[in-house]
């Protein structure tokens, strides 16, 4: 059976990724002066105009205009931004159902954790390849002060499955901002030779259609060519639409708010099962309600892939795995200022990081 899968990503300099830099530079910040800082404080951006709000409970003290406007000039702006800042401490009846002896979860909802062995870093193709090129698009950008290209872009991987085996890449879509004085031409060969072809397996790149900045210049961008808002970018975030998505969103958001921490460690866990030669794919769901360490549900999917039974896939977790939240934040090493990096280009496959190791 043939079917097509398509993941987008972003650049950093995209206005939902701005933002989303902003609030872990703030989340970061917070966990350095107080690694019991409750954070949930989030931005929204438009033109030189920025908007920080939310709630903080910590000890740290915080310049959130400094923050924003540094985190804009490490991007690539050097415009001269207005901040306004409305922060206030967290509800205490959300902080007293938290701060208990043992962690508990600082919200409820349901999360997502999902792996697959069709890559060695253990993501489906599509998405590992768009964050591939919007990543080297910025490498690029920033290795060479007079680069012809700025910070705002995409990049968007259709690839071919054939039993849902990845075969072949059927198109690449990149667009880029980029100085006026360019010209089109300029624009699609420096991108294919530096960007594409520096990142793209050639085995995968059969009758293979690259398609660049298809809607011509592309001079204005970042805020001043759209909005940004953190967490408006989730699917980017994990797995491009392979699998589900909870629906919160990572960025902003300390490790008490089970969004992200939970998230986490399903991808942990979900990993660690195709690792082991368990399944071919898996994704973990996992439920929680705010106040209560433990989980309310864990399902395990395999999509029929498994080697073994359900029951020892089930009793593999059981027995290896501790969803509560306090242990989640322990074993991963959550309180460390660690989420400005992966703020940008997906919070997944990248193996320096905690829930990526395997047991």
């Amino acid at each position: 059976m043939k079917k097509f899968i398509t993941s987008e990503s972003v650049t950093e300099g995209h206005p939902d990724k701005i933002c989303d830099k902003i609030s872990d530079k703030i989340l970061d910040m917070a966990l350095t002066e107080d690694i019991n800082s409750h954070m949930a404080v989030e931005a929204t951006i438009k033109d030189n105009f920025i908007l920080i709000y939310g709630e903080a409970n910590t000890k740290a003290k915080l310049n959130y205009e400094k923050i924003a406007k540094d985190v804009l000039k490490d991007i690539g702006y050097n415009d001269d931004f207005e901040v306004l800042v409305k922060v206030s401490g967290q509800s205490q009846e959300i902080n007293n159902a938290i701060s208990k002896n043992k962690v508990c979860a600082g919200d409820q909802g349901i999360m997502f954790g999902y792996a697959t062995n069709e890559t060695k870093e253990f993501m489906p193709l599509p998405i590992l390849l768009a964050n591939k090129l919007t990543k080297q698009l910025t490498l690029v950008r920033k290795k060479d002060k007079n680069s012809i290209l700025m910070p705002d872009g995409k990049a968007q991987v259709t690839v071919e499955y054939v039993d849902n085996i990845p075969k072949r890449i059927d198109t690449i879509i990149v667009s880029s901002q980029h100085r006026k004085d360019v010209t089109q031409e300029e624009l699609k060969k420096y991108i294919k030779e530096n960007v594409i072809e520096e990142v793209i397996p050639k085995e995968l790149m059969i009758d293979t259609k690259i398609l660049i900045n298809t809607s011509g210049s592309f001079v204005v961008g970042g805020p001043f060519g759209d909005s940004g808002t953190t967490g408006r970018k989730i699917v980017v975030d994990t797995y491009g639409g392979v699998g589900k998505v909870g629906g919160g969103c990572f960025s902003s958001k300390d490790p008490s708010k089970v969004d992200r921490s939970a998230a986490y460690y399903a991808r942990y866990v979900a990993k660690n099962i195709v690792y082991h030669n368990l399944c071919d794919r898996c994704e973990v769901e996992l439920s929680y309600a705010i106040g209560l360490e433990q989980p309310i549900s864990v399902n395990i999917e395999t999509f029929n892939t498994n080697k073994v039974s359900m029951e020892e896939i089930n009793d593999y977790v059981k027995n290896n795995f501790d969803f509560s939240v306090d242990n989640i934040i322990k074993e991963l090493n959550l309180l460390r200022p660690i989420y400005y990096d992966i703020a940008s280009y997906g919070h997944f496959g990248y193996n320096n990081l905690p829930w990526e190791q395997i047991k």
